[in-house]
């Protein structure tokens, strides 16, 4: 079950598509960042969004309609020193910078690390993500500088729209499209979330396959495409969700969440039922986690595997419902 909520990478994209130009010009960066001798591999599963590994380097395409200023705004936060404990750091590259282009791309660059090995569940650093949550979402937000907002509705409504477009008429998507419609607007990104959340800097994607180990056991957040302001529930959503479709089990839950609420995290209350923060959010990303599975099945010309139709199972109750909460 890990696997699931790692994203496990696998050695090409999801459509089997490189761009092997682009990730020449990757690997190129990374060899001038780094002095050992490696073949590099290519680490990305994202369609067009390869990111190259060779030695201790690790080079990054952004998506192709990533915000230059945006992200060089996320960028320099995540090389704030008072974050240097929960993020990982970005690699200052040949131009001084901490981004340039490969074309028409943005690229990164990042110390490698080793990242969550999704065939040992029981190895799963669980407590530590939510200790690293924690203190992310306790960062001063006035020490930041200019700063979006987080991504995560953004990424529901891309989702979504995915699966319209590649599959609308696929017999699952109906139960996606129901549970998208118990959204409130807010989740989708249009209008203002409720007054009387917190608001701290967030994720914006964050799962399993968004950490990785360094040298002494210290684990890091990584990806920032998504970093900014926002309600911290988003970064719990994920993993309440799979709880609540039964992905996850129960005591892990228990002390991912326990873990959260003694390192201080804001997003949801101290003591007695966290579902009433975290129920918006869990139902928008079981929504585009059941979107995607959705849009990767038809996209294949193949039937839902166990936990894909899961996924949607979980939307089905969340139209009847109206509620993520409920599992155990």
């Amino acid at each position: 079950m890990v696997a699931c909520l790692t994203g496990a990478v696998t050695a090409v994209d999801v459509d089997g598509q490189i761009d092997g130009q682009l990730v020449a010009g990757l690997v190129g960066v990374a060899r001038q960042l780094t002095r050992r001798a490696a073949d590099p591999v290519v680490l990305s599963r994202r369609p067009g969004d390869p990111v190259v590994r060779a030695a201790d380097v690790v080079v990054k395409a952004h998506p192709r309609d990533a915000d230059p200023r945006g992200l060089e705004g996320r960028l320099r936060v995540a090389a704030l020193d008072s974050l240097a404990g929960v993020l990982l750091p970005p690699l200052r590259l040949p131009n001084g910078s901490l981004v340039t282009r490969v074309g028409d791309r943005l690229v990164s660059a990042w110390p490698a690390g080793e990242p969550v090995d999704p065939d040992d569940p029981d190895a799963a650093p669980w407590e530590q993500a939510a200790r690293l949550l924690a203190r992310l979402h306790a960062v001063p937000v006035a020490s930041l500088g200019p700063l979006a907002g987080g991504g995560a509705p953004a990424r529901v409504r891309r989702a979504v729209e995915r699966m319209r477009r590649l599959v609308a008429r696929h017999p699952a998507a109906a139960a996606v499209r129901a549970a998208l419609a118990t959204l409130p607007g807010w989740a989708l990104g249009d209008g203002a979330a409720p007054s009387g959340r917190p608001v701290g800097l967030t994720h914006g994607d964050w799962h399993l396959g968004q950490m990785v180990r360094l040298p002494g056991n210290d684990w890091r957040l990584v990806d920032v495409d998504d970093l900014g302001l926002g309600d911290p529930a988003w970064d719990l959503g994920r993993p309440a969700a799979w709880y609540a479709a039964g992905l996850l089990p129960p005591e892990v839950w228990a002390r991912f969440l326990d873990s959260y609420r003694d390192s201080g995290g804001i997003a949801v209350p101290r003591d007695g039922d966290p579902w009433q923060s975290l129920d918006v959010p869990a139902r928008a990303l079981m929504t585009q986690s059941a979107a995607l599975a959705v849009a990767a099945a038809g996209r294949e010309r193949r039937d839902l595997d166990e936990v894909e139709r899961v996924l949607v199972e979980t939307c089905r109750r969340i139209a009847d419902h109206g509620v993520c909460a409920g599992a155990g």
